[in-house]
């Protein structure tokens, strides 16, 4: 078989609410992509409902309602079934396995000293209650990875500390045990601008609690108002004024958004982006006319998301059966990978 044709792609999300244009620009529009460029053998995705449950184990109704806002984020992005495997990691307990054996390849002082870890503890404010399965996270995402034998990991710049540990942790095991898993390798989307999108109120990080995410299933109305109210040059008061694009959040989304036909479509009165944000910086153009320039882009991007959306969530049996079956392909390919590994470490008794 082709070197082509034993790519596999491994990735997920954390069900913890609704998914918003964040998860959208960072991840979920490049695996449609990735999913229809025929260029990967097998694409796994994952609910990570396990690894939710680390810092929302008070409150699993809240995770459970999570996946099925998930799962219909996903289908209405585009993903589709018939061409990956859409699963719920708990579903799979392959996963569980595989990660109390790769716990004894790493010290607990390198799990904390991983950089990802330790920015998601102080944000969580745990203080001296950080429960042991948040802090082995980089573990159990070893165990996603390589139960699929995964080559390709699409993720967002913030976690590649987390996949280079799964890197050595995967060294240090074929070191040992002679050559079992693969070594997957990081794929981050080439807009800069969609690596880490800014929350509506400028904030470094879309959240919840913050209040300032636009999500995929808020409606026109909504979406109008949170760009309309957006973070963008508090220097810029008069239309006159100067501006400045860097740090303005308005701008941050239109790279991450706006096609050349966007500007002729609109009839912006610009050629380009690049010749927009010159005018800004000059002064002339204001805040409210860019705004409306970026609800337009969103709006047309998002409708079509919210609709089909709309039409999934008429038939949640369907996909939790879509969801069900997708575990069943997925446990198939962790109970392989699972026996290959026992049998390296000679723990394979009666095999």
């Amino acid at each position: 078989m082709s070197e082509k044709a034993e790519k596999i792609i491994l990735t997920g999300d954390r069900p913890s609410g609704k998914l918003h244009i964040g998860h959208y620009v960072g991840s979920l529009r490049q695996r449609v992509e990735l999913q229809d460029s025929g260029e990967f053998k097998k694409i796994y995705i994952m609910i990570a409902d396990t690894q939710a449950l680390t810092d929302n184990f008070a409150n699993p109704d809240k995770v459970r309602a999570s996946v099925t806002e998930v799962a219909l984020d996903y289908l209405s992005v585009g993903l589709d079934p018939n061409k990956c495997t859409i699963f719920i990691q708990s579903q799979v307990p392959e996963l569980t396995e595989l990660t109390m054996y790769y716990m004894n390849l790493v010290s607990i002082a390198r799990v904390e000293r991983n950089p990802t870890v330790k920015a998601e503890i102080a944000q969580k404010n745990f203080g001296e209650g950080v429960p042991c399965g948040f802090v082995c996270y980089p573990v159990s995402q070893t165990s996603d990875i390589t139960a699929f034998k995964a080559t390709t990991v699409p993720t967002g710049e913030d976690q590649k500390p987390m996949l280079e540990q799964a890197r050595e942790i995967v060294r240090k095991f074929n070191e040992i045990y002679g050559p079992t898993l693969v070594e997957p390798d990081i794929l981050l989307a080439s807009n800069k601008a969609c690596l880490r999108l800014p929350g509506t109120d400028g904030h470094a990080k879309m959240s919840k609690s913050l209040g300032n995410c636009i999500y995929l299933s808020d409606d026109a109305d909504t979406i109008r108002e949170k760009i309309m109210s957006m973070y963008t040059d508090p220097t810029h008061v008069k239309v006159s004024d100067p501006g400045h694009i860097e740090g303005n959040t308005v701008f941050t989304y239109l790279d991450a958004f706006s096609r050349p036909e966007h500007f002729e479509r609109y009839n912006i009165g610009f050629a380009n982006l690049d010749e927009m944000k010159e005018q800004y910086k000059k002064g002339g153009l204001g805040d409210v006319k860019v705004k409306r320039f970026l609800n337009d882009i969103i709006q047309e991007e998002l409708q079509p998301i919210r609709e089909r959306r709309e039409e999934y969530a008429k038939d949640i049996p369907a996909l939790y059966d879509m969801l069900k079956k997708g575990c069943e392909t997925a446990r198939e390919a962790a109970s392989q990978t699972l026996a290959e590994v026992k049998h390296a470490m000679k723990i394979d008794y009666f095999g």
